[in-house]
């Protein structure tokens, strides 16, 4: 992945709960900040874990959001 929109992509794949949950709350598409804790929190987690094995950069990684 290279681009903020193919790491949100994923996540959303990778998450359905997570993606149902912003969807049934209209949170889906308004960002990281409308996003409930659990969800931005299992977000970072799941960005530091594609930094660590080396799937994304360093500086994709801190400039990413939700």
């Amino acid at each position: 992945m290279t681009t903020q929109k193919q790491i949100r992509k994923a996540f959303w794949n990778e998450h359905p709960v997570a993606g149902k949950f912003a969807r049934k709350n209209k949170t889906f598409s308004k960002g990281q900040n409308a996003q409930n804790a659990t969800v931005r929190s299992e977000f970072v987690d799941w960005l530091d874990n594609l930094e660590w094995e080396g799937k994304i950069s360093t500086a994709l990684a801190n400039r990413a959001t939700l």
